[in-house]
């Protein structure tokens, strides 16, 4: 067993646990943590907790200390550094001529290493545009080059309902999400309604998929026969929000009529009527060919 917390590195980011070492850390703190790419300045999102061992294949990062307020100058320090380099790698991919759209520029606390994102359409021969900012920031350069739904994340946006894009106000994490999604949520299937302003399907469809699924289970599917009211019907559609469902009662004369009932208005369970199997046909013997 072993204690950890998790750090938060940008508003809406990935939370990364470390290892607290012992330290008296609480939720809202800032710390300076190891990482991979050497120290940085995050802030805690969490109480600490105790995990067992094999929850992490890898060992954690420790913390190296709370930050203290020069560490707090430090930070800030380098926030307007990255506008000054935003600035200059601008003019820099301008000079050069390369097809590419820079988005924002981070400076890793120890100013050991100055990070460039970017988008472009296709692949980049950006080693001149390197060695050039080399030789200005004198410090290790790296241009990192993103896809549409991170450059969403990183510069945020309004959604269509009007509020800030969940990817930059809170959500964490990318979910995979599919048109299925769209088709179990009876939505349309019309791009631009169920895209957001990154071009790719809104996130928010799975946020309710799972109930979609509980609810599709317990009602009947369209085609379905049953008897409702002594009468055989078909199940026309359903409404999985309203718990409805549409069947068409056969009536006399050859009359359908089309009503809309409650699922639980439905037999319990519904006597479903068990629709015929076409009868296979038998396959015909080949006749052998007459030798000539």
């Amino acid at each position: 067993m072993k204690s950890v917390i998790g750090v938060r590195f940008k508003q809406a980011g990935k939370i990364y646990y470390f290892d607290p070492r012992g330290l008296e850390i609480e939720k809202d703190d800032n710390v300076i943590v190891e990482t991979a790419r050497g120290y940085e300045y995050g802030h805690v999102v969490g109480e600490k907790k105790t995990i067992v061992d094999d929850d992490f294949k890898h060992s954690l990062k420790p913390v190296i200390r709370v930050a203290t307020p020069d560490d707090t100058l430090t930070y800030q320090e380098n926030l307007l550094k990255e506008q000054h380099a935003y600035r200059v790698g601008r003019e820099k991919i301008a000079q050069h001529g390369l097809e590419m759209k820079l988005l924002r520029v981070e400076y890793t606390f120890d100013s050991s290493k100055v990070i460039f994102y970017f988008t472009a359409e296709g692949r980049v021969d950006f080693r001149e545009l390197v060695k050039d900012l080399a030789s200005v920031f004198r410090t290790r350069i790296e241009l990192r080059q993103i896809g549409v739904r991170d450059e969403a994340k990183m510069l945020s946006g309004v959604a269509s309902c009007g509020r800030e894009l969940c990817c930059a106000s809170w959500l964490g994490d990318f979910q995979p999400v599919s048109i299925k999604m769209a088709k179990d949520q009876n939505l349309s299937l019309n791009p631009t309604k169920i895209s957001g302003v990154c071009g790719r399907l809104m996130c928010c469809l799975n946020y309710e998929e799972d109930v979609y699924k509980i609810l599709k289970k317990e009602m009947p599917r369209p085609g379905e026969r049953l008897i409702y009211k002594g009468k055989p019907a078909e199940v026309s559609d359903i409404s999985l929000l309203k718990e409805e469902v549409q069947l068409r009662i056969e009536g006399d004369d050859d009359v359908n009529e089309l009503i809309w009932v409650k699922n639980v208005e439905l037999n319990e369970p519904p006597e479903v009527i068990e629709q015929p199997r076409p009868k296979k046909r038998p396959k015909r013997r080949r006749r052998p060919r007459k030798q000539s």
